[in-house]
């Protein structure tokens, strides 16, 4: 993860919106190394590198986060700003979530760098209603909402812009 400087531009990243063939969405439990009390669940994904693509970082991403290199990386579904404090720094970012279908539901967090390895306790495939009735944090936010239009309608034409999200 990168820190942004002021006035340089949003850490640009892309995560994957990863579906199984029970459409079931996998993601990843999150806290803030300070606070292990802080807890929260997040798509799978992280910066672009230099050189890279959005749809390469994603790949790239996914590979570490999750061991998972068997997927099918659709249309870019959502878009959105965000900016939040971690690991005691300020994070601004253009987050692009791309639609990412796998048969490969084993994971592994082998290559997890060493900030993920103090912030992350593991991984879950959660259904749209398991979603819908959880009682924890879940970025972006309306993502049970979300989930269930892409399962009901299909990708959009266009991605999505959401709401900005800063904490």
């Amino acid at each position: 993860m990168g820190e942004r400087r002021p006035g340089s531009p949003e850490r640009r990243v892309a995560r994957v919106v990863l579906l199984d063939p029970e459409d079931r969405i996998l993601l990843l439990h999150g806290f803030e190394p300070a606070d292990p009390e802080s807890t929260w669940w997040f798509t799978p994904g992280g910066g672009v590198e230099e050189g890279e693509t959005r749809e390469q970082a994603a790949r790239r991403e996914l590979a570490e986060e999750t061991g998972i290199t068997d997927v099918r990386l659709g249309p870019v579904l959502w878009r959105r700003s965000c900016s939040f404090p971690f690991d005691g720094r300020r994070w601004d970012q253009d987050e692009w979530y791309f639609l990412g279908r796998t048969t490969q539901t084993r994971t592994d967090t082998g290559g997890h760098t060493e900030l993920e390895r103090r912030s992350v306790t593991g991984l879950r495939w959660w259904t749209c209603e398991e979603l819908s009735v959880a009682h924890e944090t879940v970025y972006p936010i309306r993502l049970a909402e979300l989930l269930r239009t892409l399962l009901d309608e299909g990708p959009p034409e266009t991605p999505v812009i959401l709401a900005s999200e800063i904490v």
